[in-house]
């Protein structure tokens, strides 16, 4: 005789079957590309025009456009879009501040928690930068800010807190047109700076010297956000020190030229 069990029979046996919807889906890739530099600051997006992007309807852009701006890492305008927020010199100082602060927190924590084979792996990802700086082809902004997003988030991931690394994204969101024009202009100016406090926060962290650890990462933030701070500093036409920072792959370090090009990316278009 066959018996039913019931739900409670068999709920213990069978394991949640998980299920990403499509606002999940919008909201990671848009995620993806503010992390990656992929707008420009100021730039202002529609809902109509992500959807045609992503192939999708309106609704869940706009429920993903919603849930960054309560992250802070876009704005709301009064005509139902938003905008990546421009980048001035007090919100650059801002940033970098705060960065400080949570960041060099999260690289001391994983000091005395990170493995040898996650310091392996930190050397690894070394490997690929430094192979990208040694390409004698055109330069690829997109997998340098991979590369260097993956080197940074391999340590704050290893330093146990769940309070943190949230934080830590948001301020991500918040500085990917900055992360990424620093990092195309210090490459086309072929500096080694990054191989090298790279390299000296790999040492500190085999040493386990959390203080070390911590002064590297500070210096090496420090360094492009001066870069970048000097650019704004100089840029004498544009109003309340206010400069649109454009994520192009040109060879021209003149973020004028922004509006004069679009740069396209693989499946995502931004009009």
């Amino acid at each position: 005789m066959i018996k039913d069990a019931g739900q409670g029979g068999f709920r213990s046996q069978l394991s949640p079957v998980g299920r990403e919807t499509v606002q999940d889906r919008v909201y990671s890739e848009l995620r993806r590309a503010l992390i990656g530099g992929v707008f420009e600051s100021g730039q202002v997006l529609t809902v109509r025009g992500l959807a045609d992007a992503l192939l999708t309807s309106t609704m869940p852009v706009r429920e993903a456009l919603g849930r960054l701006v309560v992250e802070k890492a876009l704005e709301a305008l009064p005509n139902r879009s938003v905008r990546i927020p421009p980048i001035t010199i007090e919100r650059l100082d801002e940033l970098l501040s705060v960065r400080i602060l949570i960041e060099g927190k999260a690289a001391e924590l994983a000091t005395a928690r990170m493995s040898r084979s996650e310091i392996e792996q930190l050397e690894h990802i070394l490997s690929d930068w430094e192979a990208l700086r040694a390409s004698k082809g055109e330069l690829d902004v997109d997998r340098e800010v991979r590369v260097n997003q993956s080197f940074h988030f391999a340590i704050y991931e290893a330093c146990g807190s769940l309070t943190l690394l949230p934080i830590i994204e948001s301020l991500w969101l918040q500085s990917g047109p900055c992360t990424r024009f620093a990092i195309q202009a210090l490459s086309r100016l072929e500096e080694v700076d990054t191989d090298l406090f790279h390299r000296r926060i790999v040492e500190s962290l085999r040493a386990k010297d959390a203080g070390k650890v911590r002064e590297m990462l500070v210096a090496d933030m420090s360094r492009s956000f001066a870069f970048l701070r000097t650019k704004l500093e100089s840029d004498s036409t544009r109003a309340e020190s206010s400069w649109q920072i454009a994520p192009s792959s040109s060879k021209s370090l003149d973020p004028s030229s922004a509006s004069r090009r679009k740069e396209r990316q693989p499946g995502f278009r931004t009009n």
